[in-house]
C-alpha cells in the first residue's frame, strides 16, 4: 500500500538546518538581546501610583507577550529535535541553552510581577478597567496574586537561576539516562536491543509470553539504571520541597493546583467519586482475565488486545478515520487534522533513537503545532493520534487570542485531547458490525478509563506519598519501589497479580519539571471531556461552537468558574463527576453482558 501522508515531520518549516540552523542560532541570540533590553526598561519602572501612569505599561505588555511568545517557539523547536533523536548533542546544548535564556527572562518576570504586586488595589482596579487591558485582566490578576505568595523578586531571581544546573538540570539527565536505555528482545532466535520508545509499543502484544517477557525485560531494563533515576527524581523532589519552604508553603499540591486552576475541594472531590465507583471496574479486569485466559491480570496485561491476533491499521487508514470522525463533530477540526497529517505535522516514524511517548507542542509565531508518537498500527496508537491531534485544534482555536490567554492549564488542555479522542472511539463502538468487534472496540475503550481511574491514581497515590517521605531525607530505589507497588494494589483494588515497581523510573512525567504532579490533570481532563461530550450528543452539531467557545475560555478562567459558564455544573459538588463516571459504568455494563457468554457465568 502506498502511502500519502509521511511520518516524519517537516522542521525545515520553522528554522532550517535542525540542531545547527543559523538562522535557529540568531533567534536565540535577539531573543536573549531582547529579555536584556525588557529587563533595563522594566527595572526602570515603578507600579503606578495614578490611572494615567498605567498607560506607560501598554507597550511593555505587548513585549511580554512578545518575548513569551517567542520563547515557547524557540522551546517547541528543541523539543522536536530532542524527541526525534536522543543521541542528537547538539539538541541537549540548544536545550540548555534556552533553558539558560529562560532562566533570565523568569527572573524579568519576577520583577514585572512585583510591579503589579505593588500596585495599589484602587489603582489596580481602575487600570484593569481599562479597555485596552480588559482582555488580558484575568491572567494579570492571577500574575499578580501569585506574586504575593512568593518570595521577594531577588530570592526568586536567585532560585531560578540556580534551577538551571540545579532543578533543570537534574530534569534534562533523566533525559540522557533514557536515550541510554536499553530493553532486549528476541524475535526469531534473534535478540536485539531496543529503545525504551520501541520496547514500549512492544509491552501490549497481542502474545501473552511476549507481553510477560517484555514485561520482565522492561522491568530488568530499568532496574539496572535504578540508581540514577532514584538520585534525579530526589534531587528534583528535594529542590521543589526547599523552594516552596523558602516560600512558606506547606503543601506539595499548592503549586500544581495553582498551575490547574482549580481548588483542592474539586480534586478530592473527583477522587472520592472514582474510587467510590471502582467496584465495577475490577469486575472489568477480571472479566478480562478470564478471556484471556489468566487467573489475574498481570500489570502488563490490562492494556492487552482481546483475541489471539491484532489487525493492524495502516497510517493512512489511521488518519482518514480520524480525519472523517472529527468532521461528525466539527468540520473546523476535521479541516484542522487534515491539514496536519498533509503539511507534515507529526513525527510517527517507528525508528530507534527516538525519546518514548507522545506529545504535542505549539508554535505560536508559525501558528502551527507539531505531534510526536511512535506508531506501530495499533488501536491504542490510532487513540494516541487522535489525542495529540486533539491537543493541536485547541491550540488552534485560540491562535488569534492574546498572548496571555493562551496559557491554558494541562488538566483543560487533556480535556481537548481526550474529547478528540472519545469522539473516535465512540463511533467505532457504534458501527461495530459484529459483536466480537463491538467487544474488542469497547475493551479499548474501556482501557482508557482503567488507565485515568485506576493507572494515573497509583500515580498521585505515589507521588503524593513520596512528597511526604522526601522531607525527611533520600528515599533509596527499593523504598521507591516498594511505595510503587503499594500506590498500585490501592490504585487497582486489588485486582492484578503483579505490578511495575519500577514505574517510577520508566514515566517520564514524574520528572518534568513543568508541570509537577503530572497525573491529575489527566484524570480531570478525562472525566471533565466526558461531562462535555454527554452535553455534545444532547444537542447535535450546533454544539461544536460552544465548544470553541469552552476552549477559547480555558486560558483565561479558573476550572470551577469554566464549567459554570458553560456547562452550569458546580465541580466541587459529585454530581458531575458521578455523571461523567457513569458513562464509563455503561461501557463496562455493556462489555460483560456482551461477554457472559464467553466465559460460561
Amino acid at each position: 500500500m502506498s502511502n500519502r501522508f509521511k511520518q516524519t515531520w517537516d522542521l525545515e518549516t520553522i528554522f532550517p538546518g535542525g540542531s545547527s540552523s543559523n538562522e535557529f542560532d540568531h533567534f536565540l541570540n535577539e531573543l536573549s538581546s531582547d529579555v536584556d533590553d525588557l529587563q533595563q526598561k522594566i527595572e526602570s519602572l515603578s507600579s503606578p501610583t495614578t490611572v494615567q501612569q498605567t498607560e506607560a505599561f501598554d507597550p511593555i505588555f505587548e513585549k511580554v507577550q512578545s518575548i513569551s511568545a517567542r520563547f515557547r517557539q524557540g522551546g517547541a523547536f528543541v523539543s522536536c529535535l530532542s524527541a526525534q533523536d536522543q543521541n542528537d548533542q547538539k539538541a541537549g546544548q540548544l536545550s540548555a541553552r534556552v533553558g539558560s535564556i529562560r532562566a533570565r527572562w523568569q527572573s524579568v518576570v519576577a520583577t514585572f510581577d512585583s510591579l503589579l504586586q505593588n500596585t495599589e488595589d484602587q489603582i489596580w482596579e481602575q487600570w484593569m478597567a481599562r479597555e485596552s487591558v480588559a482582555p488580558v485582566t484575568f491572567n494579570l490578576s492571577e500574575s499578580r496574586s501569585q506574586a504575593r505568595d512568593k518570595m521577594t523578586p531577588e530570592l526568586e531571581s536567585l532560585a531560578l537561576s540556580l534551577s538551571v544546573d540545579g532543578y533543570q538540570g537534574w530534569s534534562s539527565f533523566y533525559n540522557t539516562i533514557v536515550r541510554h536505555v536499553r530493553v532486549k528482545y528476541e524475535e526469531n532466535g534473534e535478540v536485539q536491543r531496543l529503545s525504551a520508545a520501541q520496547a514500549a509499543n512492544k509491552l501490549g502484544s497481542s502474545d501473552p509470553k511476549q507481553r510477560e517477557e517484555m514485561g520482565r525485560n522492561w522491568e530488568e531494563a530499568w532496574t539496572e539504571v535504578e540508581d540514577y533515576c532514584a538520585d534525579t527524581l530526589n534531587h528534583l523532589a528535594g529542590f521543589r520541597l526547599a523552594l516552596y519552604e523558602k516560600r512558606g508553603w506547606d503543601n506539595p499540591l499548592r503549586e500544581p493546583l495553582e498551575i490547574n486552576r482549580m481548588s483542592d475541594k474539586t480534586l478530592s472531590t473527583m477522587w472520592k467519586v472514582i474510587t467510590d465507583n471502582k467496584a465495577v471496574f475490577v469486575e472489568y479486569l477480571n472479566r478480562k482475565a478470564q478471556l484471556l485466559g489468566l487467573q489475574k491480570l498481570g500489570w502488563h496485561d490490562v492494556d492487552a488486545p482481546l483475541g489471539a491476533s491484532e489487525s493492524k491499521i495502516h497510517y493512512d487508514d489511521a488518519a482518514d478515520l480520524i480525519v472523517e470522525q472529527f468532521r461528525s463533530f466539527s468540520p473546523r477540526m476535521a479541516d484542522f487534522a487534515q491539514g496536519a497529517f498533509e503539511q507534515n505535522w507529526i513525527e510517527a516514524e517507528d525508528r530507534a533513537g527516538k525519546r518514548p511517548g507522545g506529545f504535542c507542542t505549539a508554535l505560536p509565531l508559525t501558528k502551527q503545532t507539531r505531534i510526536f508518537m511512535t506508531y506501530s498500527g495499533t488501536a491504542s496508537n490510532v487513540s494516541t493520534l487522535a489525542h495529540e491531534l486533539g491537543h493541536g485544534y485547541h491550540q488552534h482555536v485560540m491562535d488569534e487570542l492574546p498572548t496571555f490567554s493562551q496559557r491554558y492549564a494541562m488538566n483543560v488542555a487533556e480535556t481537548a485531547s481526550t474529547f478528540a479522542e472519545m469522539i473516535v472511539s465512540d463511533s467505532l463502538v457504534k458501527k461495530a458490525s459484529t459483536e466480537e468487534e463491538r467487544m474488542v472496540l469497547l475493551d479499548d475503550k474501556i482501557q482508557r478509563s482503567i488507565a485515568f481511574f485506576m493507572n494515573i491514581h497509583a500515580r498521585f497515590l505515589f507521588e503524593t506519598r513520596f512528597y511526604e517521605k522526601r522531607r525527611f531525607g533520600l528515599l533509596t530505589p527499593q523504598d521507591l519501589s516498594d511505595l510503587m507497588v503499594e500506590a498500585q494494589e490501592e490504585a487497582f483494588c486489588g485486582a492484578l497479580d503483579d505490578y511495575h515497581p519500577h514505574f517510577w523510573a520508566s514515566k517520564l512525567h514524574f520528572y518534568n519539571t513543568g508541570v509537577p504532579f503530572y497525573n491529575f490533570p489527566y484524570t480531570f481532563g478525562y472525566l471533565f471531556s466526558a461531562g462535555i461530550y454527554a452535553q455534545a450528543q444532547r444537542e447535535g452539531q450546533g454544539f461544536a461552537d460552544k465548544y470553541d467557545a469552552l476552549l477559547k475560555d480555558t486560558g483565561r478562567m479558573n476550572v470551577e468558574d469554566l464549567a459554570h459558564k458553560h456547562l452550569n455544573v458546580d465541580l466541587t459538588k459529585p454530581d458531575f463527576w458521578q455523571a461523567a463516571v457513569d458513562m464509563s459504568v455503561a461501557d463496562v455494563r455493556e462489555f460483560m453482558d456482551l461477554t457472559t457468554s464467553k466465559v460460561g457465568s
